[in-house]
């Protein structure tokens, strides 16, 4: 949706890595989501801005905001890659 509305297609080697955590706190348990994007070829600004729109209008992002901490991370983009 993000980068459709952008009118964008999404770079050939786009990756996302997801992870989630299983802890334990005092009233019980508790998830964790680590979502760690890759965009090669993208400005780093604009790749960060897809990363954090999608993640605003994902429909699981949606449901379970305020109910698991979820943090996004940019791994790769134009600025990471060798010249």
């Amino acid at each position: 949706m993000a980068t459709g509305r952008r009118r964008l297609a999404l770079p050939a080697g786009t990756a996302m890595d997801a992870e989630v955590d299983l802890g334990k706190a005092e009233d019980g348990f508790h998830l964790r989501g680590r979502l760690a994007v890759s965009l090669p070829g993208l400005d780093p600004t604009l790749a960060q801005e897809l990363v954090e729109e999608a993640h605003a209008t994902c429909p699981y992002s949606r449901a379970t905001r305020g109910n698991i901490e979820v943090q996004l991370t940019l791994v790769s983009t134009m600025a990471s890659q060798p010249a």
